[in-house]
């Protein structure tokens, strides 16, 4: 009896939706007919322009990232689908596919009766090209005027297009559960393998998911999506798809117990700086809206600068060298190439699963005497040169003009006399470094840090809550600055002197191509001369004196010529070694993640300063990350038109012994001659040996090697850290 009045309830409520279907079925088809040419046009272009998945790749081509938003769809050809897929699909949604026009009056009957009978609905009455056109083009509404619509739109498509193509569309834009949209995304969610390995049981599996994704998800109702399994094997069993040998086997198949991929999103701190740089890049649409549609739905191709040989060892060098701090301080890494701008490798903090904050390029910390290449630099513009001779002695108040006279002191208050350039630089000297930024001027030294790539502001805007003053500070010439710079900037600066004074800004995506392989645009830009080669050989004859006998000698690769500088801010609070050798440029800083906190007693090293982990790290990161590379020389400036510029009212007279005992061989003893300055050992316990930098206020201070040649006048004149087999012998004074 309930059969009987399901029957009569189906052909009232059936003859009701006929009778007001065919009332609107001629206006509809008028409509449709008369604007099928507009209809055709706007139809297909939203079928072969359906939200696609974008692919970050790193250098080598390999896979980076899949970034994709509600829809995780990865189109792929029909050929690609196997036999077995198609054959299931075809057989549950629609076996009469092959022979109808895109409706099939008999299969909605049929499944009308089905359903009918079962007193639930077990079939569907859609076609697989109505399926293809409700999901491209028409909202999922259940009303008579869109199933008309619907049906109507399916008759004229396959009119237009081959059932092939039809069927390789409806593939790629089916949803099948947790997040996967077409064949390909649906073989990595559920059996972590391409759509192309699919077998006859992951065929079945697939094509029952498609009546009802949400109830029939493997993971979280396996028993429903069992019990669907089985009536799909009846059904292709029954209708001659599978033997019964083949349904036994694939009921016998364990489901999918958790989700897998092959190309899961890797949430990574380069790829998330990829992510955001692209997301705020006009050239992908002028709307954040427009542009977060093609950077997570319109299937991008995304080709980064990232090396995988370059981040392994950037990672693998802190993971070996950062000390075990409880999570109190961490280390970053960026590293640039120097001809391209091209940014290599990125570590920016220990866990981006727990911290998403980018130390790398989001943070800006004290760089501390690592800014002293600025200075430097800014002074070999200005004329002076490696053996420019610098009142070294501490403590020191400095003079500059337009500011209250600045007072500092060296490392531990050393008393460093009379230095020239080159051993400032080395040694790392504060108050012949303020001394020497004096002469400069401040405002030369703002820009040399901008020429070279520091992007941060370097002026201070208020003093003590007063007026806004704009201006560049004292302490600038020693890295003290108001708001700090990130290792990238300071990466990106040190890779324009070891480019010949050529900069090229930091960039992470070498080129970025649509979903039909058409390249959108490219990342790299054509570089700027900044400074003159002469300024930038100059600036790395004399930091190269850093890692040969400086406080940087920890951070010494090898083979491989370098140059750099340590840099540790006031009371320990952030370290830095970076440097560069002609093919890569690196910083590493060292601190707490989260607060300036000092390093005092880390790693049993004492304090931390940039010339101990920093160099270590970078050190060992340039020792594996150069591996393969020839060493390759810096050029030489030429010394025809090396400054030699003095500074007046220092107290110190050229070949006058300051700072110790009478006599040229005594401990402490500074000989000031033409060609340079010599500093003989001051006495017990040598150079330090963790290589630190120079805060106010720390470890011993270093010292030079005895001289081995003539201050002054004829003979060899090479001043402190001339390297004469790459610059030939320093012109000697009349």
């Amino acid at each position: 009896m309930q059969v009987v009045l399901r029957c009569v309830k189906t052909a009232v409520v059936g003859g009701v939706l006929l009778a007001a279907g065919l009332m609107i079925l001629i206006p509809q088809a008028r409509a449709f007919t008369g604007n099928w040419k507009a209809s055709k046009a706007e139809g297909l272009a939203d079928m072969t322009e359906l939200s696609e998945r974008s692919v970050v790749e790193r250098r080598d081509g390999s896979t980076l990232a899949v970034l994709h938003a509600d829809e995780n769809r990865a189109p792929v050809h029909l050929r690609q689908v196997p036999k077995a897929v198609i054959n299931a699909v075809v057989g549950v949604e629609d076996d009469r596919f092959w022979k109808h026009h895109g409706v099939d009056l008999r299969g909605t009957f049929r499944a009308l009766a089905t359903n009918v009978q079962s007193g639930a609905v077990r079939q569907g009455g859609s076609t697989i090209t109505q399926q293809l056109v409700k999901n491209s083009l028409l909202t999922p509404e259940k009303t008579v005027d869109r199933k008309v619509r619907e049906a109507l739109l399916a008759w004229r498509l396959e009119d237009h297009l081959s059932k092939n193509a039809i069927l390789e569309r409806y593939l790629n834009t089916v949803y099948f559960g947790n997040g996967a949209y077409g064949v390909q995304a649906a073989a990595e969610v559920y059996f972590g393998k391409r759509a192309s390995q699919l077998n006859d049981a992951d065929a079945a599996l697939l094509a029952g998911t498609i009546r009802n994704p949400v109830n029939y998800d493997p993971i979280k109702f396996p028993d429903a999506a069992r019990a669907r399994r089985r009536v799909v094997v009846d059904r292709l069993v029954s209708s001659g798809v599978y033997p019964k040998s083949t349904g036994d086997q694939i009921l016998a198949t364990p489901l999918p117990a958790k989700v897998a991929s092959l190309e899961q999103e890797t949430n990574d701190y380069f790829v998330e700086e990829v992510k955001q740089r692209l997301l705020d890049d006009r050239r992908l649409g002028d709307t954040a809206q427009e542009r977060y549609n093609a950077v997570f739905k319109g299937g991008l191709k995304i080709v980064t600068t990232l090396d995988p040989a370059v981040e392994a060892a950037a990672q693998d060098a802190v993971t070996k060298i950062l000390p075990d701090t409880k999570g109190r301080f961490t280390a970053a890494v960026a590293s640039v190439e120097p001809a391209t701008g091209a940014v290599r490798a990125i570590v920016g903090g220990k866990d981006f699963a727990s911290v998403k904050f980018n130390l790398a390029t989001q943070s800006h910390r004290q760089p501390g005497s690592s800014f002293k290449a600025f200075v430097l630099t800014a002074g070999i513009e200005q004329g002076y040169g490696p053996s420019t001779i610098l009142n070294g002695s501490s403590p020191c108040t400095v003079e500059f003009p337009g500011n209250n006279p600045y007072k500092l002191e060296n490392f531990e208050g050393e008393a460093a006399g009379s230095i020239s350039l080159t051993d400032a630089t080395a040694h790392s000297v504060n108050c012949a470094y303020a001394r020497l930024a004096s002469a400069t001027g401040l405002e030369n030294v703002e820009k040399a840090a901008h020429d070279l790539g520091v992007v941060s502001d370097l002026r201070v805007h208020s003093v003590n809550g007063g007026p806004d003053c704009d201006c560049v500070t004292p302490s600038i010439s020693i890295g003290a600055l108001t708001l700090g710079v990130s290792p990238l900037e300071m990466a990106s600066a040190y890779s324009t002197l070891a480019n010949d004074g050529v900069y090229h800004e930091p960039y992470f995506v070498e080129k970025v191509l649509d979903r039909h392989g058409k390249v959108l645009f490219r990342g790299a830009t054509k570089g700027e001369r900044r400074v003159s080669p002469q300024t930038a050989r100059t600036a790395v004859s004399i930091l190269k004196s850093v890692v040969s006998g400086g406080t940087g000698t920890a951070a010494n690769p090898g083979k491989w010529p370098v140059f750099g500088k340590t840099g540790t801010a006031q009371d320990y609070r952030d370290a830095w070694f970076v440097g560069a050798t002609r093919q890569l440029a690196a910083a590493v800083w060292m601190g707490a993640p989260d607060a300036e906190i000092s390093m005092h007693g880390v790693g049993g090293v004492g304090n931390v300063t940039g010339g101990s982990f920093p160099a270590r790290i970078w050190g060992q990161f340039m020792r594996t990350a150069m591996q393969g590379r020839p060493a390759m020389p810096f050029p030489a400036p030429d010394p025809r038109q090396i400054g030699n510029k003095q500074i007046k009212g220092q107290g110190s007279t050229p070949g006058t012994a300051v700072n110790g005992p009478a006599g040229p061989t005594s401990p402490g003893t500074t000989i000031v001659g033409a060609g340079g300055t010599i500093v003989f050992p001051d006495g017990p316990g040598g150079p330090p040996t963790t290589g630190g930098d120079r805060p106010p206020s720390t470890s011993p201070p270093p010292s030079s090697p005895p001289p081995t040649r003539p201050p002054s006048g004829g003979g060899n004149c090479d001043p402190p850290g001339w390297d004469r087999d790459q610059m030939g012998p320093y012109p000697c004074p009349p």
